[in-house]
């Protein structure tokens, strides 16, 4: 069974990322979209906590919330995909279910 774990909160304000990484298992998926896409920007405190989550997880950042939040894919941890609203539906239609950790 495959889950879609999705974060929309900064991991600055909450300990949703810390608990989604600490509880997804090998081969999920991370969405990370709202503010949830700080996590995804290198050269944050967080960032070596993602690096160190992309062994065992696929991990995607919402492109639109990361623009509308004044960033550019540049600033994308490597290793992190960028999707749009199409990529975001088709990883809920390829998982069998999805967990969000509020």
């Amino acid at each position: 069974m495959t889950i879609l774990h999705t974060v929309n909160k900064s991991p600055f304000e909450r300990n949703s990322l810390e608990s989604c990484l600490k509880f997804a298992t090998e081969g999920a998926a991370v969405l990370l979209f709202e503010d949830g896409i700080y996590a995804a920007l290198s050269g944050t405190s967080v960032e070596s906590q993602v690096v160190g989550a992309l062994d065992k997880l696929k991990i995607y950042v919402l492109g639109p919330d990361l623009k509308a939040r004044g960033f550019g894919d540049e600033r994308v941890i490597a290793g992190i995909s960028v999707v749009d609203y199409a990529g975001f539906v088709d990883l809920t239609t390829e998982n069998d279910s999805v967990q969000a950790w509020l």
